[in-house]
């Protein structure tokens, strides 16, 4: 039997486990940026109780995987870049991102190559954030 490729229908959702699945990645990603010294500086850019934090990411990744759009039932549209503009993202800062959910995506029992393919997918979004936090900051 072949397995449905990621990124087709909802493939990518049931391989991070679903609603379940993506609430651990998340909370793997916010308990390792709490506790590893490395994210502090991403991490002062949440609120100091991160249960709200917790909640949109995770909702926001379920519909993003191709699962049931969860964010914008509770939270109304998102545009990543756009709610993220406000802050000083630069190379360093996205890269921070990005290594704290492969330190998340480690810690969960996904098969290699869904890490990778999830990792290059994220990727995406966080340059875009980066460029968008580029040109605001270079606007007077």
């Amino acid at each position: 039997m072949n397995l449905p490729l990621y990124g087709t229908n909802d493939a990518t959702f049931a391989a991070a486990g679903g609603a379940t699945g993506i609430r651990r990645l998340v909370d793997a990603f916010y308990d390792i940026m709490a506790t590893d010294a490395e994210y502090e500086k991403i991490l002062k850019w949440h609120p100091t109780d991160l249960e709200e934090s917790r909640d949109r990411l995770a909702r926001f990744l379920c519909g993003w995987m191709g699962g049931p759009n969860e964010y914008e039932e509770k939270y109304g549209t998102i545009s990543i870049p756009g709610a993220h503009s406000h802050l000083a993202v630069t190379e360093r800062e996205r890269d921070m991102w990005l290594g704290c959910m492969r330190q998340a995506m480690d810690a969960q029992s996904y098969p290699e190559d869904f890490k990778e393919y999830l990792m290059k997918q994220l990727a995406i979004p966080a340059e875009r954030v980066r460029q968008v936090c580029e040109i605001n900051s270079k606007t007077p």
